[in-house]
């Protein structure tokens, strides 16, 4: 019990305990009336203070004993209830407190079914009434640079100065909350911890989150708004997925009435986020827990009454604990949904299939055991596709990250993969990148019409050949990347030959063996300075092990885009032979081929340079060209290599 003394008024702020006249029968007429109400306490609850800082709240056991934490005032019959305090504000005045039932009493109204929305969340809104968030900006600006002057009443007159409705004012508190209350860690870690007042809040601007939300709760009441504290269940700092709650409750947050309908907000979470790593909190604001949709509060918030959840029908704690956790960048970025909605998923034959719709194109990408590996992430058009093949049975952990509009990918999914079967021969490159297949992402880049689709391609012979149309002004490079056998950051090139015909590339394709190889495709502008910008790769696949093709043929910076190469497409040449040559080439006088002497070449009808060259007694072989007639330097285009044997 406490006792606040302000003027010729005393409030006294006390727990009722209200049990049935059966309940007091059954415990006879010798119990000790005052012993009785501690005993309540002890087994049936009431606020205790717990690890991460809240007061702990707990159930009540037995339907006939109830708690409700009451003000009584005592005043003369002349002075003004404290509940309805009068103060005045940009010269209006309101008249505050809480709303009474014909029988004038003032306690909020429960939570009913003209409360409760529709279970699964039907889309329409991230929120649980119609707003814009743009239409606060004046009032957010204004709200977070007002200042603490002397105490909560005072502060709540001044925030409320640029606000004209219920909504309003909560939106000012709200705020103001925000971006000057620090969740105090240390505080929440501490067992036992007495709960906050206001006062200290203001004070040392620090709290946890009981006391986040008994101070919303408190400028909310000061502003004549309903509002309530709801303890409950979360999937908050130090959540583990899969994990089961029970015991004691480890979060709180508010629920205010506006508009004749009770909604759900947590300034805790809508003031930033801790750090696992350092343990440290920053300010990050975030909108989605301000008035947020019911059916996507109840993800990560399970309050202690059912009747909090505002859903129809509630979800019972199993399915809390078993639901797929979706971060709020998940919604934030534009996400829809994901499937499978389950928190753990079982692979079948070594593999777990994730997809994500969205409402826009965006960019995603994966982590398995905290490395982007194992897995084929292929974008869609409203979403992402992701195939993951763990390496190891037992229990992994999966993340998924998005973009959305901003430039930084943020986690806005986690699973827990639980696998008994290893397929060997699934075995992915360690260097396949994420996205794998061309998509919106890649036409945004520049690379448009893909003559393969699927961002696996399977070749018998070890050989395939790729092309697609690019944007006028754009460079591509690729790469070829295995984890079998040496293939060097020299040559990773080198069984790649690029060839441009009509606006269209081409990529020859030669592997040097069996097995699977990641096709990295990059792109630059070229007007523009800076490295080429990964865009796709594709999964190349081969079973044959007779395969061993050579490198392509070394090309040099005079090579032209538009060149063709026919023959030899092979960079190492047989010894002692006379090897053919065919070649389109652009814009060129005159083109030799110089090995151990020099044997020039020929311009046919068809515009190809022909001609031939003897390798012995020679190691390696140049193709060369003048550019100009009335110039006699030539240039290296290509190189290839001799086999000595």
């Amino acid at each position: 019990m406490e006792l606040k003394k302000e003027s010729n008024t005393v409030a006294i702020d006390m727990l009722l305990i209200v049990h049935s006249e059966k309940r007091r029968a059954a415990q006879g007429t010798h119990s000790d009336p005052q012993a009785e109400p501690e005993v309540r306490l002890q087994r049936g609850g009431g606020l205790q203070g717990v690890g991460n800082g809240i007061r702990k709240w707990q159930k009540l056991e037995g339907n006939d004993l109830r708690g409700t934490q009451l003000t009584v005032e005592v005043h003369p019959q002349d002075a003004m209830p404290q509940f309805l305090k009068k103060f005045s504000l940009a010269k209006r005045t309101y008249i505050v407190g809480l709303q009474g039932d014909k029988n004038g009493n003032t306690r909020p109204r429960q939570p009913g079914n003209k409360d409760a929305h529709a279970y699964p969340w039907d889309r329409s809104s991230l929120k649980s009434m119609p707003l814009d968030p743009q239409q606060f900006e004046k009032l957010d600006t204004y709200a977070s640079q007002v200042t603490v002057k002397s105490g909560l009443d005072e502060l709540v007159s001044d925030l409320l100065q640029e606000a004209h409705s219920d909504l309003e004012r909560v939106r000012a508190i709200w705020i103001w909350i925000c971006h000057h209350i620090e969740y105090d860690i240390e505080a929440a870690q501490e067992k036992d911890r007495q709960a906050f007042k206001p006062t200290d809040i203001l004070r040392t601007q620090k709290t946890n989150c009981d006391g986040y939300a008994g101070l919303f709760e408190r400028m909310c009441r000061i502003a004549g708004v309903q509002c309530m504290t709801v303890p409950g269940y979360s999937k908050g700092f130090g959540y583990q997925m899969g994990q089961s709650f029970s015991g004691e409750f480890d979060h709180a947050w508010n629920a205010v009435y506006l508009e004749g309908r009770w909604h759900l907000l947590d300034s805790t979470w809508g003031s930033g986020l801790v750090d696992k790593a350092t343990s440290k909190f920053t300010f990050l604001y975030n909108e989605f827990y301000f008035l947020t949709h019911p059916a996507l509060f109840i993800e990560d918030h399970f309050p202690d009454n059912k009747n909090w959840q505002l859903l129809k029908p509630p979800q019972s704690l199993r399915q809390f604990e078993n639901s797929t956790y979706h971060k709020s960048e998940f919604y934030n970025k534009g996400m829809l949904s994901a499937h499978p909605d389950v928190s753990t998923i079982r692979t079948v034959n070594g593999k777990a299939t994730i997809t994500i719709e969205s409402c826009a194109p965006t960019q995603f990408m994966f982590m398995l055991n905290g490395k982007q590996e194992h897995g084929l992430l292929s974008l869609q058009k409203n979403g992402m596709k992701l195939e993951v093949y763990p390496p190891t049975m037992g229990t992994h952990k999966l993340q998924i990250f998005a973009k959305g509009n901003s430039d930084i990918y943020s986690s806005v999914l986690e699973y827990t993969l639980k696998c008994n079967y290893v397929d060997l021969g699934v075995r992915l490159p360690a260097e396949l990148h994420q996205p794998v297949g061309p998509s919106w992402f890649s036409e945004q880049m520049g690379i448009m019409e893909p003559s393969h689709r699927d961002p696996v391609i399977h070749t018998r012979d070890g050989r395939c050949s790729i092309s697609f149309s690019v944007e006028e002004g754009i460079s591509v490079l690729a790469s070829l990347h295995g984890d079998d056998g040496p293939i060097t950051e020299e040559t990773q090139r080198r069984y790649i030959f690029q060839l441009h015909r009509e606006k269209r590339t081409e990529l020859k394709v030669q592997l040097p063996r069996a097995g699977k190889f990641a096709l990295k495709i990059f792109v630059k502008k070229r007007q523009e300075p800076g490295n080429y910008i990964f865009v796709f790769n594709y999964l190349l696949c081969c079973t044959n092990t007779k395969v061993n093709w050579p490198v392509f043929p070394e090309s040099f910076g005079n090579w032209g885009q538009d060149n063709e190469l026919l023959e030899p497409l092979s960079g190492v040449l047989p010894a002692n032979r006379n090897v053919p040559f065919k070649l389109k080439l652009h814009g060129i006088a005159k083109a030799l081929v110089k090995g151990q002497d020099t044997w020039p070449l020929t311009l046919n009808h068809e515009g190809y340079w022909e001609g031939s060259c003897s390798t012995a007694g020679c190691q390696e072989v140049y193709v060369m060209v003048l550019e100009n007639a009335n110039h006699n330097f030539y240039s290296y285009i290509l190189k290839y290599r001799v086999n000595t044997q």
